[in-house]
């Protein structure tokens, strides 16, 4: 279990009301071998046990208050829709406690409840009730769930000639207007086309203006990210850490690649906007010194991966070959890195990833992908990697993170990561909108009178 500052932290200082109180959860399903073993067992046939025990959830721990949105991570079977179903009473807990304190509308699985026969009116009404809502509610909600939805006439014709797009906005709808005081998202924002789904996070980010408890699960790891003030890494139905959303990706991403070392993460404290300082220094051969200038390295970095080939120096420069980490936006600038290789890889791939101070990844490439180098590199061998390009980030801070990957088998490696290595300050004198400029060449001219 990774160690935690902010919970005990958060445990002190925070008086918020709890909306969700979840201790010892488990989750147990029977497996059996065949389909008659488990009629044995149910017909009290069977004179020993037929069935294996797996625990989708083993005694979970968690505290949701009001007003918070809490990202749900992990990878498939972690046990993540487990623990939603159980909050929402679509599952019964095989033990522990959940206590849940305040109106739910949950978009699990959308759809789940329509009846394919009546019409989307009818169905509205009929989900509506199913959460619990009187039909005086649902009138005064109804025109707000088929403008939101906006699927037209089609309201009026049963369900079943629906495409599949105009049946999840009707779902969406449905459960996004029926104001809750808890939402709870599976996997269910992404839905209809790029216009609906801006309208979805729209509305989502209006639930957390309005202080709504949302409890959030996603593979989209930016919207996590973005939207979400606290993160549950869960693994193999375990809590593996809880904490500030940057933090948690990272330990994420060590577990996607089979990386992920307890004991290593044992001495991470994670702090929602927490970031390290910066220390002066900069890796050089043995990962420690550096061959040139100063550089601002993280002194808390995260480090993982098989060492096959190792980055034993990396620096940034600017236009002029200085070692630096304040760029001028507009101008060119080059990410480097010293890789060392301990044995023989086929095709190892060099990458870099720029990500802000909340975690989000704004840019990045590597050698694969630009077409680079593809040929493998012998045991022993030193390679200088540069990646040159223009800044055209806004103005701000941002981190640096490094990596050497490769295929073998078709299986993904990682061979050395570093995450959030490096600071990088992007120096403007003209901050557009978003993460990048345009670049916009403006031409104004008269028009006829």
């Amino acid at each position: 279990m990774i160690s935690n500052d902010w919970e005990m932290r958060t445990d002190m200082t925070d008086d918020r009301k709890e909306a969700i109180q979840i201790q010892g959860l488990q989750k147990i399903y029977r497996l059996y071998d065949k389909p008659s073993d488990r009629m044995k067992e149910a017909l009290g046939l069977a004179r020993k046990k037929k069935y294996k025990e797996h625990y989708a959830l083993k005694g979970l721990d968690l505290t949701v208050h009001q007003g918070e949105t809490i990202g749900i991570i992990g990878t498939n079977g972690a046990g993540k829709s487990t623990l939603l179903k159980i909050i929402t009473g679509v599952l019964s807990p095989s033990g522990g406690k959940v206590q849940v304190n305040g109106r739910i509308s949950a978009l699990l699985e959308l759809g789940a409840g329509f009846n394919m026969e009546y019409n989307g009116i009818e169905n509205v009404y009929l989900n509506g009730t199913m959460m619990g809502f009187s039909e005086q509610e649902i009138d005064a909600k109804k025109d707000a769930i088929l403008e939101f939805a906006d699927i037209g006439e089609y309201a009026y014709q049963p369900v079943k000639t629906y495409s599949s797009g105009m049946f999840v906005r009707l779902a969406f709808a449905v459960a996004i207007n029926i104001e809750p005081e808890i939402l709870i998202v599976d996997e269910a924002l992404s839905v209809g086309d790029v216009f609906f789904q801006a309208k979805c996070y729209h509305k989502f980010d209006e639930f957390r203006q309005m202080g709504k408890t949302i409890l959030f699960v996603s593979h989209d790891l930016s919207s996590i990210s973005k939207y979400c003030d606290r993160v549950i890494l869960l693994h193999s139905g375990e809590k593996l850490g809880e904490g500030a959303p940057k933090e948690m990706i990272d330990v994420y991403k060590q577990v996607l690649v089979g990386q992920y070392m307890p004991e290593r993460n044992e001495s991470l404290h994670f702090a929602v906007g927490g970031q390290a300082e910066p220390v002066t220094g900069a890796a050089g051969q043995d990962g420690n010194g550096s061959r040139e200038g100063a550089a601002r390295i993280n002194p808390e970095v995260l480090e993982y991966g098989s060492k096959e080939a190792e980055i034993v120096e990396y620096h940034i420069c600017d236009d002029q070959g200085s070692h630096v980490n304040a760029v001028m936006k507009g101008h060119e600038f080059g990410i480097h890195m010293t890789v060392r290789f301990h044995a023989p890889l086929a095709a190892p791939i060099f990458a870099f990833t720029v990500k802000n101070s909340k975690g989000t990844e704004i840019t990045g490439t590597n050698s694969m992908v630009e077409k680079a180098f593809l040929q493998g590199v012998p045991a022993g061998a030193v390679k200088e990697v540069a990646f040159k390009q223009v800044m055209d980030l806004q103005g701000g801070e941002y981190l640096l993170s490094l990596g050497v990957t490769g295929f073998e088998k078709d299986e993904f490696k990682v061979y050395h990561r570093l995450y959030d290595i490096m600071h990088i300050s992007v120096i403007s004198d003209k901050d557009t909108v978003g993460y990048y400029d345009c670049n916009s060449t403006v031409t104004v001219t008269d028009g006829e009178e």
